[in-house]
């Protein structure tokens, strides 16, 4: 009889130890996740969320900072991007749009658009390029697009199994998957991050255009 009774109290109790658990969780993010838990960066992108703010800057100290709107025009060039490190530290810096093609269907999700690997320190100029750096270019009619700015900490320096990806180039840049890839290598959970948010404007069809026409410049040599 008692057994039935602390069983039936367990069953109810449940469902309420559940939330009260979940809702602790939530309650201990970080002021950057739960940012990006407001617009489903966690869990579109990451389980869960960075403990620090990316300090990142686009020329003319424009901030991309707690998903900001920013013409694409404004984002075409590689920001800089700061964090607090120790020398010894090797590190891995990643930029994905998981809304492409379109934030209703984005069925190529995510499309990266940056990756710097065995980052020495906060050296970011010292690290493996190996995507190189693309701006937004959100198509005509796809929604505001999330543009992720991710960084892991790795265990030591790393030997990466990642093609090389020059700049002006789109292939093998879609289908990319940031919690494989971070499962894959043992990074573990993001030490820092940031995003902002992107749509289409009248110059992305020239920003396009010097895209495609640099990438058959390429190709020639």
């Amino acid at each position: 009889m008692l057994a039935s009774i602390w069983i039936l109290l367990v069953m109810r109790l449940a469902p309420s130890l559940s939330l009260k658990s979940n809702r602790g969780l939530h309650q201990s993010d970080t002021e950057v996740s739960k940012i990006m838990r407001s617009l489903d960066v966690i869990p579109d992108v990451i389980h869960i969320g960075p403990q620090e703010f990316l300090n990142v800057t686009y020329h003319g100290r424009v901030a991309a900072h707690c998903g900001k709107l920013l013409d694409p025009m404004q984002v075409r060039d590689e920001p800089s991007v700061k964090w607090p490190s120790a020398p010894e530290n090797y590190y891995a810096l990643l930029l994905v749009d998981p809304d492409v093609p379109n934030v209703i269907t984005p069925t190529h999700r995510e499309f990266l658009h940056w990756m710097v690997l065995n980052i020495p320190g906060n050296l970011l100029a010292l690290g493996d390029v190996r995507v190189g750096y693309m701006g937004a270019t959100p198509l005509k009619g796809t929604g505001t697009h999330r543009l992720v700015f991710l960084l892991y900490k790795q265990r030591d320096y790393t030997k990466f199994d990642f093609p090389k990806l020059p700049k002006h180039s789109v292939k093998g840049r879609s289908g990319f998957e940031t919690k494989r890839f971070a499962k894959k290598y043992k990074f573990g959970h993001p030490v820092a991050g940031n995003f902002f948010t992107s749509q289409w404007s009248h110059d992305v069809p020239s920003l396009i255009k010097v895209i495609s026409h640099n990438a058959r410049q390429a190709a020639l040599f």
